[in-house]
């Protein structure tokens, strides 16, 4: 049996490929967009795609499985639980293999059991293992986005993100359920989880790339936790804002992602256009630095800088329109464009080179010390954009808090004609949402140094919010 992980650090997402060595077929498990990985991987170790297969309908990128099917003549397996409204839309016209619970096939001597295992998702399948070759016995599961290193897949999203009222405290439950039922596996089954550290489908990931039944029973306190009352608090609690893209993913991935085709270097433009595509109303993204940035930036843009783009793209960039880059080279271009289209961000038009883009604006960065003494006078509004477990656990007093959940609707009403002030944790979420303010048309923006991390350090005063509400403080 061959067993290769690919990993995508930007989507903290991991896929898979078995392989069985003795009659060359290979099957992938959850491939993105970039098919391209996993068709090079089978053809290095000589072998056949056989099948292709994901564990659910996911909301974080979109899915590669259709495409990687279509153009390896795999046959494509998906789950056929859930009922109405979690069964895949193309399904039918693929001719897509549907799998309930129990299913079975096998990858050469490599015999696959799907298990419905649902609660992140209704429709949600892991993938038992077992090597026919050596034993009867099975030796691990893809878990997905149900069972991760240290954490479970959240069952907040159907509602948070796709807007289904009333679903987050049935989704807890029946995860409890799944996961009572999976803990009656044995201890040495190992774990091969689809998310790691750093993904926004679950709380508190660990970066450890696998584990074991066993050693999740007492590492993990989802697994831990043994009454279903206090397993529902505990997972619906303090999970992370979910991005605003989560819903048209999972949309796409449900009724059939588009085919990318391989991914495309966007075209170098003249800066001269930068003013036309501005004036029509496509967004530009200046995807440098946020240093960079603030020091001068054409105006208008905003900044997405490189090392963040997968991560903020979804939120703040539109599906239906060109989007255009300022870069300082191609390379880093591409690979923006790159990461947007694993989101589904298809538009990318072209880029700007950046040393020829004219400058109009900048961020001024003010110490935390000025900032103490404008929140005294009240010459400023400083804005928290941090998330609401960090507002709550302290912040600054007088301070407004405009999570970057909310920010284009939350900044809208505050006077744009007053210095505003944007702080996070460091320093790196404000300078993108300064880009935004002034994008909105504030006058006088400006980011707060050090952020939180240098106020606090500083023994400067702080407030804690008694009980959190889950509202933004205005």
């Amino acid at each position: 049996m061959l067993l290769r992980r690919f990993y995508d650090t930007k989507l903290a997402q991991a896929s898979y490929l078995v392989g069985c060595q003795a009659t060359g077929e290979a099957l992938i498990i959850d491939p993105n967009r970039d098919i391209e990985q996993y068709v090079a991987a089978v053809r290095a170790e000589k072998m056949r795609l056989a099948f292709v297969t994901e564990t659910h309908i996911h909301a974080d990128y979109l899915s590669g499985s259709r495409e990687l099917a279509a153009v390896s003549g795999a046959k494509l397996l998906l789950s056929d639980e859930g009922g109405e409204g979690w069964r895949y839309g193309f399904a039918a016209a693929d001719k897509a293999v549907l799998m309930k619970d129990g299913h079975t096939f096998k990858v050469g001597n490599i015999v696959v059991r799907a298990l419905h295992t649902p609660g992140h998702t209704p429709e949600h399948m892991s993938f038992m293992i077992t090597d026919g070759a050596a034993t009867d016995r099975p030796m691990g599961v893809f878990t997905g986005d149900f069972i991760f290193v240290g954490d479970v897949g959240r069952p907040d999203l159907l509602e948070k993100a796709a807007g289904i009222t009333g679903t987050m405290e049935a989704g807890a439950r029946q995860l409890f359920r799944s996961i009572q039922e999976f803990k009656k596996l044995p201890d040495y089954l190992q774990i091969w989880p689809g998310h790691g550290a750093g993904s926004a489908c679950g709380k508190a990931l660990g970066a450890v790339p696998s584990s074991t039944l066993g050693y999740e029973r007492f590492a993990n306190w989802a697994l831990a936790t043994e009454n279903e009352n206090d397993f529902v608090a505990m997972v619906l609690a303090g999970q992370p804002e979910p991005p605003t893209y989560f819903a048209r993913m999972k949309a796409l991935n449900r009724d059939g992602p588009p085919a990318l085709g391989g991914f495309r270097t966007p075209a170098k433009l003249d800066a001269a256009k930068l003013k036309g595509a501005l004036a029509a109303g496509n967004p530009v993204v200046d995807i440098r630095p946020t240093a960079a940035f603030g020091k001068s930036h054409a105006e208008g843009a905003i900044n997405i800088p490189l090392t963040a783009f997968a991560r903020w793209a979804g939120w703040y960039l539109p599906y239906d329109r060109d989007i255009y880059l300022i870069a300082e080279s191609e390379d880093r271009a591409a690979e923006a464009a790159k990461a947007g289209a694993l989101i589904g961000l298809d538009r990318v038009a072209g880029w700007f080179p950046s040393d020829a883009v004219p400058g109009g604006q900048s961020v001024r960065q003010q110490n935390i010390h000025d900032v103490a003494a404008e929140l005294a006078s009240g010459s400023a509004t400083v804005v928290d954009v941090r998330w609401q477990d960090e507002w709550d656990a302290g912040h600054l007093p007088g301070a407004r808090h405009v999570p970057m959940s909310r920010l284009r609707s939350d900044l809208a009403r505050l006077d744009r004609d007053k210095p505003i002030v944007l702080h996070c944790e460091s320093g790196s979420r404000s300078n993108i949402a300064a880009g935004i303010a002034q994008q909105m048309g504030f006058k006088d923006v400006r980011n707060m140094t050090g952020g939180w991390n240098a106020w606090s350090a500083a023994g400067l005063p702080t407030t804690q919010t008694a009980t959190a509400s889950g509202a933004a403080v205005l």
